[in-house]
């Protein structure tokens, strides 16, 4: 699902975004609920970025990367950690890339999300490869994946995450 998003891009810098688990919801301007084999989710786009929501039998996670006024938890380049019954595994890179690179692969991204029926995407105001995108899957066993992107025009930049969590063997 592709949406323009009606507020202003609040995100500034690729820089400026952090990181944190367990954050409570907060307001969203589009979302996307899925429910997989194990877990439900729910995919956020927010005026700063994404939240995952996650709920399951193991109990309940959220993951938020986003610029947050006052963080302190800079973008991990990696991350594993136990959530109560869930293994939980993110990573992060930064791309810098040529303006004509850019809009390219800002294109290939948001046709590959757009359309997907787990995919959800939006644009902000003021240029059409101004976005954050999250796709998601689910893989064996109750394990589901995410993806997302996020793109600084301004600064052709682009972060990418992945994040994977599973059913924690006991």
């Amino acid at each position: 699902m592709l949406t323009t998003l009606k507020t202003a891009y609040s995100d500034t810098r690729a820089g400026d975004l952090s990181w944190a688990l367990g954050r409570e919801p907060l307001p969203s301007l589009a979302t996307l609920d899925l429910e997989f084999a194990g877990p439900r989710l729910q995919l956020r786009l927010l005026g700063a970025s994404h939240q995952v929501l996650v709920e399951g039998a193991e109990g309940g996670c959220s993951e938020t990367v986003a610029c947050m006024p006052g963080s302190s938890s800079p973008l991990p380049a990696a991350v594993s950690r136990r959530l109560g019954g869930w293994d939980y595994e993110f990573a992060a890179r930064v791309e810098t890339l040529s303006g004509g690179s850019f809009a390219g692969r800002a294109q290939e991204l948001l046709a590959l999300v757009a359309d997907h029926p787990h995919g959800l995407a939006g644009t902000f105001p003021g240029s059409p490869y101004a976005f954050t995108a999250l796709l998601a899957q689910s893989g064996e066993s109750g394990q589901v994946s995410w993806r997302t992107w996020h793109s600084y025009p301004q600064e052709g930049r682009l972060v990418a995450t992945r994040t994977r969590i599973s059913v924690r063997d006991i």
